[in-house]
């Protein structure tokens, strides 16, 4: 019966090559035989089937020990998605219809036969002599050429062999070393999972590595409960999956689009419309699994809610571009009343050992367990770093050195920004199954003077004060610090931070509230899993800090960049009460948040011009007093911002998301100056976004 079978097959074969005459049919096209005319393209198929199986089959031991001499026939297809198929093997051995089945198996996909230009199946006998012999390669004459060599042979087939390689996509990033992109409405969903009693996490240094989350939070699992179903390839790009998105055993990367658009309305404007323009693509991946990459470039237009353009105005840079937008970059004019803000970030993540991940790029960095940070923030625009993450025992160390600009005109050469430098220490250590404590330093220096980048600082263990004596005092200017969180259980957590600039213990003493004592302190409380609701985080955090703080006597060397804080968005010389609650469910997702604050502005009138503490960009010299300094001294203002935001998440993989949301401001001075004055203002938004970082809108 076998042989029967095997009869009819061969007919219908030969039936299919006969037909093949016909220009109306096609045979099967490896990538090879594209420029093959039309006559001898099934010439080429067969010489390329016949060098791939010469080149990948290998002759079982058992048939080599024993010296046969024969022939595997196989009959197979190549169906109308142009893979291939075995439909019968004829050998005498096992192991040979095996090792047939294999190599056939490996082929590449192709384009397949056509019929009248439709896609069509194509069935083909092939008999592979044993031992094997090289058939050679023929050309159009049907006349021997040349006899190629194994490794020839493998290299024509590299190119095919590559897409033969690819493999079904398993989300490796969720194993990776890349960042989890910080924003804190993500990072809620899984605070309560890393904040546990008795885990071994350190929190406080942002963004995380999905690597060193992954022990703690199962996403694989959430991505897959969060899957729509869907029946097109359409659908699945856009509610599920990544646009672009390959992977083999050695390497994966994905791409997709980046959108940030957006209407609103501002109550308080002239021209009441707001709207935010943003297109752009997101790349990330992996080489072996060590090594991986990300890179987002976003092109942008946009006009906000007229307090939020004002002080975007406030910040511009030297130059004719009027503005720099909070937390992104410097802005061009864009028609008469938007701006064009361009950004780009950027960073390669490696880890050489276990416990440890070196990063280098354009982006941004986070210390704390707050929403603000009083150490260092992401308000500021992305700006180049490399950072240097070591983890073992119960200590992690975070080194940090930042390339910054300060683009004022006092201080540019030759219109050129003046570049300064930021290096940070970061040791966390978990004390106790509850207890952890964070130490902090923070130096910055400028390359003014031909200093350039001081190699004193590279060195990741050595105190930065030390290095300020030793190369002048007025040469940088350091900040220490301190944070500490405590797990009162797996629900609630306190937090808090130290900041200090300088210090004067005899003025403590004395009662006189001395400008030299410049600190601040953080205070904070998360409660995860809020009265018994599953997702639902409250947090309450406040915030104060002295005048004059991470402000210096020389020109430059403020902890700032692109005339934002690194720090606090506020600068220094306030306080400030927070409250915020975060839930989600499924695919939704609402925040809410209310800021009560009071700041100590600085007058800027023609008959007051001293600094009040608040202006980080200020000599701290240019003070009206060295004693009686209170936070909220000179302009005091009071602020309310409230913001409620609703939304649902669109598609996970790439975090895009369809939103709405509201905010009321009321900015409340004393006083009014031609800069400070009462405001009042509703801001309503409607949009889709990639949602990739912190926007901040409360100042």
């Amino acid at each position: 019966m076998k042989q029967f079978l095997f009869l009819v097959f061969i007919l219908v074969q030969y039936l299919g090559y006969a037909q093949a005459n016909s220009y109306s049919e096609k045979p099967p096209v490896f990538s090879a035989c594209d420029s093959v005319s039309f006559n001898n393209q099934q010439k080429c198929f067969d010489n390329q089937v016949h060098s791939y199986i010469y080149n990948n089959f290998k002759t079982p031991l058992k048939v080599k020990n024993e010296n046969y001499k024969g022939e595997v026939v196989v009959l197979f297809e190549v169906d109308t998605t142009g893979r291939f198929k075995v439909i019968y093997v004829d050998a005498v051995y096992s192991e040979l219809k095996e090792e047939a089945t294999r190599v056939f198996s490996s082929l590449p996909k192709i384009k397949p036969a056509t019929y009248n230009g439709r896609s069509t199946f194509k069935q083909y006998s092939l008999g592979i002599k044993i031992p094997l012999e090289d058939i050679g390669i023929y050309n159009e004459q049907n006349e021997t050429i040349k006899s190629v060599s194994k490794l020839e042979q493998k290299a024509k087939q590299e190119y095919d062999q590559v897409d033969n390689d690819l493999k079904a996509f398993e989300n490796k990033v969720y194993r990776s070393q890349l960042n989890i992109q910080f924003t804190h409405s993500d990072y809620a969903k899984f605070d309560r999972q890393m904040n546990a009693v008795g885990t071994n996490s350190h929190t406080a240094s942002k963004p995380f590595v999905y690597d060193d989350v992954a022990s703690y939070y199962d996403f694989e699992a959430e991505n897959e409960a969060l899957q729509r179903e869907t029946k097109t390839w359409a659908g699945q790009k856009l509610w599920n999956e990544h646009l672009v998105q390959l992977q083999s055993d050695d390497y994966w990367f994905t791409i997709d689009p980046i959108f940030d658009l957006e209407v609103g309305k501002d109550t308080d404007a002239e021209f009441s419309s707001t709207y935010n323009n943003t297109r752009g693509f997101l790349v990330q991946g992996g080489l072996g699994e060590k090594f991986n990459f990300y890179a987002s470039v976003f092109e942008s237009q946009g006009r906000f809610a007229d307090y939020v353009n004002r002080y975007a105005e406030t910040l511009k840079a030297f130059g004719p571009d009027p503005a720099i937008i909070p937390g992104r970059g410097i802005a061009k004019r864009f028609k008469t009343d938007s701006y064009d803000y361009p950004v780009a970030e950027a960073y390669m993540s490696y880890a050489p050992a276990k416990f440890v991940n070196v990063q280098f790029g354009h982006g941004k960095n986070f210390i704390g367990d707050g929403y603000r940070s009083l150490l260092l923030s992401d308000v500021a625009s992305p700006h180049p770093f490399l950072k240097l993450n070591t983890k073992f025992w119960k200590i992690k160390y975070t080194n940090t050195w930042m390339w910054l600009r300060d683009v004022r005109p006092e201080v540019t050469e030759d219109g050129a920004f003046l570049t300064k430098y930021m290096a940070n220490h970061y040791l966390s250590w978990n004390v106790s199954k509850r207890f952890n404590l964070g130490l902090f330093e923070s130096v910055i220096w400028t390359s003014s003077n031909n200093r350039g980048f001081d190699v004193n600082y590279l060195n990741p263990i050595i105190f930065y004060r030390a290095i300020e004596f030793e190369t002048g005092q007025d040469a940088g200017n350091a900040v220490i610090g301190a944070t500490a969180k405590y797990k009162w259980n797996d629900n609630v957590n306190l937090y808090s931070q130290f900041v200090l600039d300088e210090f004067s213990l005899a003025d403590v003493k004395a009662g006189e509230k001395s400008w030299k004592n410049k600190f601040g302190y953080q205070l904070g409380v998360n409660y995860f899993n809020a009265f018994k609701v599953e997702n639902l985080l409250l947090q309450f955090e406040y915030n104060r800090v002295r005048p004059y703080t991470y402000s210096h006597n020389t020109i430059a060397t403020n902890y700032g960049h692109n005339n934002q804080s690194m720090a606090h968005l506020w600068g220094a010389n306030f306080s400030e009460a927070i409250f915020i609650g975060r839930y989600h469910y499924k695919r939704w997702f609402a925040d809410a948040k209310l800021v009560f604050g009071v700041r100590g502005l600085d007058f800027n009138t023609d008959t007051d011009t001293f600094s009040y503490g608040a202006d980080i960009y200020k000599n701290y010299n240019d003070r009206p007093f060295d004693s009686g300094v209170e936070v909220g001294q000179g302009l005091k203002t009071k602020i309310f911002n409230g913001n409620l935001q609703a939304g649902y998440v669109l598609n996970p993989a790439s975090n895009l998301k369809l939103f709405t949301d509201i905010t009321v401001r009321n900015f409340n001075p004393d006083a009014t100056t031609d800069a400070t004055f009462k405001n009042s203002t509703v801001w309503f938004n409607f949009g889709i976004r990639t949602d990739l970082f912190n926007w901040y809108f409360d100042y």
